[in-house]
């Protein structure tokens, strides 16, 4: 994913001085200081300026004066802004600025994806698939209280033929929510939430085709480039003969660049560029107050198309997170069928009123937080370590200020 930028380049002379020290050290120095990405100084071998005398570096006229460039490359607005650090230094030379476009821009140590890693070396490899007679119900019940939710759909020689994902079973099973909803009902809800599949469809129906898989020996940087670009959780991992190996997801990457070798299928907002939470976060947090009611905690899922809001309390603090499958566990069972009905509708029935509940009384009181000086490893490290999908970034005061999740991790790992 590429992106607008500028080029900002200043000439100087290699003799230049400012307060004295050499005037390009001061610029560096200043620039760095004033948080720029980066700068490159390249020292001519020859060249000459407005008086008009060649220096050059041969011996028999060896000049104290050789041609200095600067270079710098960043967003608009941190060129503006370098540009005003530097202007009034540069007493006698030249300055440029144009526009260019930034394909990559990233750091070895501050995102250690192992690019060249084959994705053998992570995958799954005990993978449960599916053939293309398996009965829609039986689908679901098999990814029911599993932390994988997508399966892949072989034949009888284990070629991969398609691949089944919660989406297809919302779209053309007509589940009527997600599984993470499913599987908090109790055994009656549970029924009942069964017995509206479509029972005339099986694998063959519901299966996304043809399906998209990698190779066993691609290179892991190639793979997650695929994921960030198509938006994908997961690819199957086939053979040279297309035959199902394994199954690489985006958690099995994000354990790679924090060299954590477990392996699990993962469960299943545009990435940007940077090297920290603060950088990458999307800044539109889906949030209610903490003495919200159960109705206004839908209508604000309903309008963010969210399976999530955040909690706040009283200080405008995250104090907790509510899902969809916390809202079903954690009402009365007259209520819960409501709640599936407006959920897998998405429109708000009539069939909810206010004073069944309050965000606090849903909530789980787990939130996952931090600064938005944390760097992209560290958030690799602590998400993996908590087992959560999404840090919440605040300020100093402890205000949500923006959200990162698996996803932009991941872009980010990769500097795209």
């Amino acid at each position: 994913m590429s992106s607008l930028g500028k080029r900002l380049v200043i000439y100087v002379g290699e003799s230049d001085s400012w307060r004295g020290r050499s005037l390009y050290t001061s610029i560096l120095e200043t620039l760095r200081k004033g948080g720029i990405a980066g700068a490159t100084v390249v020292r001519g071998h020859a060249g000459f300026g407005a008086h008009s005398l060649i220096h050059t570096w041969r011996i028999e006229r060896l000049s104290m004066d050789l041609p200095i460039t600067i270079t710098v490359v960043d967003t608009p607005e941190n060129i503006d802004k370098a540009l005003a650090l530097v202007k009034p230094m540069v007493r006698e030379g030249l300055i440029t600025v144009e526009d260019v476009e930034i394909v990559k821009y990233t750091h070895r140590y501050l995102h250690p994806l192992p690019a060249d890693l084959p994705v053998s070396s992570i995958m799954t490899r005990d993978v449960t698939a599916v053939t293309p007679d398996t009965p829609a119900r039986r689908l679901i019940e098999l990814l029911l209280h599993q932390l994988f939710k997508a399966v892949p759909v072989i034949d009888d020689e284990r070629h991969v033929i398609g691949i089944i994902t919660e989406d297809d079973l919302l779209e053309k099973a007509k589940m009527p929510a997600r599984l993470t909803v499913a599987g908090r009902l109790e055994q009656d809800d549970l029924r009942e939430f069964l017995a509206q599949i479509r029972h005339e469809k099986t694998a063959q129906h519901i299966m996304t085709q043809p399906v998209s898989t990698v190779g066993a020996d691609d290179a892991l940087g190639h793979v997650a480039q695929l994921m960030v670009e198509r938006g994908f959780t997961r690819f199957p991992v086939v053979d040279a003969e297309r035959r199902l190996v394994g199954m690489v997801s985006r958690l099995d990457i994000l354990r790679a660049v924090a060299g954590d070798g477990q392996r699990e299928q993962e469960p299943a907002a545009a990435p940007r560029q940077g090297q920290t939470l603060g950088e990458i976060m999307v800044r539109v947090i889906p949030s209610v107050y903490i003495n919200d009611d159960l109705v206004d905690v839908l209508q604000q899922m309903l309008k963010t198309n969210n399976t999530y809001v955040v909690v706040l309390d009283e200080q405008r603090r995250p104090a907790g997170i509510i899902t969809e499958g916390d809202l079903v566990e954690r009402v009365t069972p007259g209520v819960r069928r409501s709640l599936l009905r407006t959920i897998a509708e998405r429109v708000l029935g009539t069939g909810l009123v206010r004073g069944h509940a309050l965000a606090r009384d849903v909530m789980s009181e787990e939130v996952l937080t931090g600064p938005q000086e944390m760097t992209v490893p560290d958030a690799i490290t602590l998400m993996l370590r908590e087992g959560r999908k999404r840090i919440v970034v605040v300020d100093e005061a402890k205000h949500p200020i923006g959200i990162v999740d698996r996803h932009a991790l991941l872009a980010a790992s990769l500097g795209t």
